[in-house]
């Protein structure tokens, strides 16, 4: 019964892994949407956004299964739990991704400045960078993880703070539409960061009790 019980739970663990995956994969299409203008990009988005949101489905109802039949304590509980909070966060990582490229494929007067290019190529580098760390992390151990996750989410913050700052300069010169696509796809991305972090953390605290230390808290699923 033990041995079937555990089998369960590192179901869960692949699970969450692929979900990793799916919301990386997304992101990288989003790239390709935003940055290269790569139009077919966003119809396989839509494909794996959906494949996405139905194994969310499909890992709460596992872990509900776990938390009703086998009545987990300790570590036990802290995997199925953490399970059903990362689950959230790698939908949400997803739709943040489908923000990205929605927001990248409207009406060419909200184009974002080209002048920018560079530092949006590496928000964008450093947030899929993140990403699939972070697959690593729930796949092992994430000792060696977190540390780099923080450290790319400060540089991450410090973009978007530098393209918030242009955006509303008095002298911001490029009109009001690109200034909402800057902020909003800085805001994406920047929120992408955050739920990386946030789902890191989580599960090393399933694995260890104690959540790592970070001046990146917990963040909330939606923007």
């Amino acid at each position: 019964m033990r041995e079937r019980f555990h089998g369960q739970l590192s179901g869960l663990g692949d699970r969450l892994s692929g979900m990793c995956g799916m919301a990386c994969e997304e992101l990288r299409l989003a790239n390709r949407v935003f940055l290269h203008r790569d139009t077919e990009a966003a119809a396989e988005l839509t494909t794996v956004e959906a494949k996405l949101n139905a194994a969310r489905t499909e890992c709460e109802e596992a872990a509900q299964k776990l938390l009703a039949l086998q009545a987990p304590v300790a570590r036990d509980l802290r995997t199925v739990l953490a399970a059903v909070y990362c689950a959230d966060r790698l939908e949400r990582m997803g739709d943040l991704a489908q923000h990205i490229a929605e927001q990248a494929a409207r009406a060419p007067e909200f184009g974002v400045p080209d002048a920018l290019a560079g530092r949006f190529g590496e928000m964008a580098g450093l947030v899929v960078s993140m990403a699939e760390d972070l697959g690593v992390a729930i796949e092992g151990p994430t000792a060696e993880v977190f540390p780099s996750l923080a450290r790319s989410d400060q540089r991450v913050d410090a973009l978007y703070e530098e393209l918030m700052t242009l955006v509303t300069a008095p002298d911001w010169a490029d009109g009001v539409a690109p200034a909402i696509s800057v902020a909003l796809l800085a805001r994406f991305y920047e929120r992408f960061a955050d739920q990386v972090v946030s789902v890191a953390r989580r599960v090393d605290f399933a694995l260890t009790g104690e959540l790592p230390e970070s001046s990146v808290r917990d963040v909330p699923a939606g923007l």
